[in-house]
């Protein structure tokens, strides 16, 4: 365990060690394999804690990031927006053991960025006429009709960052930017894994990209693996 004055843990087990528990809702950044809080995910997996609900926009793939909890089965039902990369998702969902609620990819943004705003729900023009707005409110503003989406809230939110300080102020890199920060804000606990820790001044005001506030545990995992979902390269003389 961390000191009382220390959010940093010394692994990622370390890190979840009596915050997960069976049925909780996670919710889990990245982009495909961009982002992803690897060691954390391994250390869920390690956990053994099922029943989860993990809102994530996709998956993994097979057997790397969520494919892992998918191949383990602690999980139950996914939130998400895109999950064509993982054939064993593809086998539960299709065979009836795995819930899935779909979003389109801004809405499901839009909702975890609600859920850590306090925003309990909101109405956006994506979706509407199709099976994505069935069994939801709709309304018409300024001549056009609106689909009501609810706030997104997690018991646990797991990033990854770039690097932090020891008080939690996070900075992304580029890409791996893409749904931590909604992901960190919707969680009533937001553990996040990074790659550089430096102490409380290190890094620029102005370069924070989200505030210490959101962050209650911090892992360093200084060389991740940093998978590419699919690698492609030129023949050689190309």
């Amino acid at each position: 365990m961390a000191s009382a004055k220390s959010k940093l843990y010394p692994s990622a087990a370390a890190a979840l060690d009596g915050l997960v528990a069976d049925g909780q809702t996670l919710a889990v950044g990245g982009f495909g394999l961009c982002g992803i809080p690897e060691a954390l995910i391994a250390a869920l997996r390690d956990s053994g804690v099922k029943g989860l609900t993990v809102i994530s926009n996709n998956a993994g793939v097979d057997g790397f990031g969520l494919g892992q909890l998918l191949t383990t089965r602690q999980i139950k039902k996914m939130i998400s927006s895109y999950v064509g990369e993982n054939k064993e998702f593809e086998r539960q969902f299709l065979g009836g053991e795995l819930e899935l609620e779909f979003n389109p990819q801004g809405t499901l943004a839009e909702r975890l960025r609600a859920g850590g705003a306090g925003i309990p729900a909101f109405f956006t023009a994506t979706g509407y006429g199709t099976v994505v707005a069935e069994g939801k409110e709709t309304r018409e503003f300024d001549g056009r009709m609106y689909v009501m989406e609810t706030a997104l809230k997690a018991d646990v939110s797991l990033v990854k960052a770039w690097k932090a300080d020891t008080a939690g102020n996070l900075v992304f890199r580029k890409t791996a930017r893409n749904f931590n920060p909604a992901a960190a804000m919707a969680g009533k606990v937001c553990v996040v894994e990074v790659e550089e820790l430096v102490e409380i001044g290190a890094i620029d005001p102005d370069q924070v990209h989200l505030p210490g506030i959101y962050v209650q545990r911090i892992v360093v995992n200084a060389t991740p693996e940093k998978r590419i979902e699919q690698r492609t390269i030129r023949a050689e003389g190309n």
